[in-house]
């Protein structure tokens, strides 16, 4: 057990997804963001889709109850009737799971929240191979579904320091927004200072100069790791490109010539997601630096821990070290 936590710290904190109830709402938690915010601006409305626990959606539910809508097993429907409130001035945060919040009513997203760009902001629990449920509830491509829709915003935080500044951007964006985000963990560090976030723009957290990792959400810790190990040998850049969409395009451009290699590593397949929308942006200009992807393959995952899981498909420091290694020499 040992083990696993010390891997689990690589996570950003939020590797036990098993945490459904209320003490897994920490001082950091969405939850918490979310009433905080919604006590200042009337027009927030939540609701859920009967995962109130896993979504942090309880403290709205229990304190302001009349701006709390269950709509049941019922995502496509949750969607619509978001959609109707954004158009009589409210700001609807619609909760479930990555998985049925993009595949489960992708139509609905389409043609109630995108098309007339609806002030709408889906929030997905449990991205990627963050979850103990299997395939069936592993969103390894609801980037890449989100990304497909014209307008549509994608943020997923780094980690619990930068959910406070993720609720805030989404809710003062005009337009649709699709948050990502993993269930929220004991494993928190609540005394440290929270991180902003602006629309568009990556953050630089470690500056290098021959290559740069670019990633997000729960692999941002796996990278900054990465690159520990790979001084003195290598020196990296790790970049957290919280805004999947739009990306920054600039700062892209400004790692292309600047380093020797990219690298993009994200909880997620490599076809659509992070890793497409960099390659996107070097296809497109007139620079020709080494490039790498880590993510999942063209397959559907499978159960497991999340330890286990990132290390089957190279999403864990030690992995990240040696695809680095292999890319710039």
């Amino acid at each position: 057990m040992k083990a696993i936590a010390d891997k689990n710290a690589c996570f950003g904190g939020f590797a036990d997804a098993s945490l459904y109830g209320s003490e897994a709402l920490t001082a950091r938690s969405y939850g918490k963001a979310l009433f905080e915010l919604a006590q200042v601006d009337k027009r927030i409305v939540c609701l859920g889709a009967d995962l109130t626990q896993p979504t942090e959606t309880g403290l709205m539910r229990d304190n302001i109850a009349d701006r709390f809508v269950m709509l049941g097993i019922a995502e496509a429907n949750m969607i619509g009737v978001a959609a109707g409130m954004a158009r009589c001035g409210d700001i609807p945060f619609t909760h479930t799971f990555c998985v049925f919040a993009t595949r489960r009513c992708y139509d609905q997203v389409a043609m109630q929240v995108a098309y007339p760009r609806t002030n709408v902001k889906i929030v997905g629990f449990m991205p990627g191979l963050t979850t103990p449920l299997g395939v069936s509830h592993q969103a390894i491509d609801d980037v890449a579904l989100m990304r497909a829709l014209p307008g549509m915003t994608i943020i997923e935080p780094s980690g619990p320091d930068q959910i406070h500044a993720a609720v805030r951007a989404a809710a003062a964006w005009e337009g649709p927004v699709y948050l990502r985000l993993p269930l929220a963990s004991r494993q928190v560090d609540d005394a440290a200072p929270l991180r902003g976030l602006t629309i568009g723009v990556g953050e630089i957290l470690r500056q290098g100069k021959d290559i740069a990792i670019i990633t997000a959400g729960v692999t941002v810790a796996c990278a900054l790791r990465a690159a520990e190990l790979l001084a003195p040998d290598l020196d990296a850049t790790v970049v957290n490109m919280h805004t999947l969409k739009p990306i920054d395009v600039t700062l892209v451009k400004q790692l292309a010539s600047s380093h020797r290699a990219l690298l993009t590593l994200e909880n997620h397949s490599t076809i659509g997601g992070l890793g497409s929308a960099v390659a996107e942006v070097l296809a497109l200009s007139d620079l020709n630096p080494r490039f790498g992807m880590i993510g999942v393959p063209d397959m559907f995952a499978e159960g497991g821990s999340l330890p286990y899981l990132m290390a089957k498909f190279g999403l864990d420091p030690a992995s990240v070290v040696l695809r680095a290694r292999a890319l710039v020499t």
